[in-house]
């Protein structure tokens, strides 16, 4: 049996899988036996969705009436319907679907209608509330396949706690992700020297492990001091294996992620609001604000640069997730020089005219070159800015 369900949750509360942990407890405690728990994340550009997009499905053997029954009342005790962007949907299916709907809930946009349609046509037990959106998530979660797959180690917080400041030892984070790494990440941002794995809301969740496994996971747990946790599951999950890019054909649709090779043809540009634009084969490309560093790296192409570029397609434009710089151009950069008197920087003296020193009298007539910094390899966004899909670097083998 397969119980999927979506969208309970809201930007002031409550998280899907909390609630399905609940429920599996529920179930257990009926006489069911949960066999797997699944996190599945669906396409990240979907303008309706409350936080992450994502549909959970719980895989367990008993009946489905008691189910489809247990799945009701907690929705309906529990569920955020007080939120426009909330409209909870849950189904029991004994047969897994087809995963052809997942793909298109992954990479593209569903209906309610067709979600309905392949329920039906399985003989699924389904109820959708309000709008009935949540049943796209529930379908797609209870029908997703995953050739490729993680784990997500998620800590829930006592009732008691929920809304107030979580209680955890940084220190603590910061040693789990040094013994642990790259098998586990996202757990801490080393550049800007900060946790990642702790939310900021006021959803039950105390913090989230990502892994290639459920010993890693554990592993990675088992270094963390926090607050009391009441309940944990470790979930299967399409998170980290970049499952909704889509191969480019020769169209970019708008809210589609898409992966494709070109070379630099317009140099980076900072924009109003500190934004990154440059063009790939004429695509306009953009490292937002909330990329922070990975702008400075995103400045540094040039003209000619051939890449491998990921990201989403909206608003016209490419939102990058990473890119490979597969072959740099082969150009030099002119830098500042160094004042040979006293070792400081220079400025420009005026046009033709060289370089004078800012703190004595030094000048330097020819201007100076030097190598790019920026070597082939692959670069990415933050942790903190990367979409739950998006595949790290670490677990990128070429």
């Amino acid at each position: 049996m397969y119980l999927g369900l979506d969208d309970t949750d809201s930007p002031d509360g409550m998280c899907t899988t909390y609630l399905a942990a609940l429920i599996a407890e529920a179930l257990e405690a009926g006489g069911c036996t949960v066999k797997n728990m699944r996190l599945i994340r669906l396409n990240p550009n979907v303008p309706w969705k409350t936080r992450g997009n994502a549909g959970v499905c719980i895989e367990f053997d008993g009946d489905m009436e008691f189910a489809s029954q247990t799945a009701g009342e907690f929705i309906e005790k529990y569920g955020m319907f007080d939120c426009e962007n909330t409209n909870p949907g849950f189904a029991v299916c004994a047969k897994k679907p087809a995963p052809d709907f997942y793909y298109q809930a992954l990479r593209e946009f569903c209906t309610v209608e067709e979600a309905k349609a392949v329920l039906d046509s399985v003989g699924a037990v389904y109820r959708g509330y309000k709008n009935e959106r949540g049943l796209i998530g529930a379908l797609a979660a209870i029908c997703a396949e995953l050739p490729d797959k993680t784990y997500e180690y998620l800590a829930y917080r006592k009732p008691e706690a929920f809304g107030t400041p979580r209680v955890f030892d940084a220190e603590s984070i910061r040693t789990s992700a040094e013994a642990t790494f790259p098998h586990v990440w996202d757990t801490w941002d080393f550049s800007a020297d900060k946790p990642v794995c702790i939310p900021h809301g006021k959803d039950p969740v105390l913090f989230g492990i990502r892994g290639e496994s459920p010993e890693w996971v554990e592993k990675a747990v088992s270094y963390l001091k926090t607050e009391e946790v009441s309940r944990f599951v470790i979930w299967e999950t399409n998170q980290g294996t970049d499952a909704h890019m889509l191969s480019f054909t020769g169209e970019f649709l708008e809210g589609r992620s898409y992966v494709f090779d070109g070379t630099v043809t317009a140099p980076p540009t900072t924009q109003r609001g500190g934004h990154v634009s440059f063009a790939v084969d004429g695509v306009v490309c953009y490292a937002f604000e909330p990329t922070k560093s990975f702008r400075s790296v995103v400045r540094e192409l040039l003209e000619g640069d051939e890449l491998t570029v990921f990201g989403s397609f909206q608003g016209g434009v490419i939102h990058v997730e990473k890119f490979c710089l597969r072959s740099p151009a082969k150009k030099e950069v002119r830098v500042s020089p160094r004042c040979p008197v006293c070792g400081g920087r220079m400025t420009s003296a005026g046009k033709g005219k060289g370089y004078k020193c800012r703190d004595c009298s030094g000048r330097v007539r020819e201007p100076v070159y030097t190598e790019r910094t920026l070597s082939a390899g692959w670069y990415e966004v933050p942790p903190d800015a990367r979409r739950h899909l998006a595949k790290p670097v670490c677990r990128i083998s070429e």
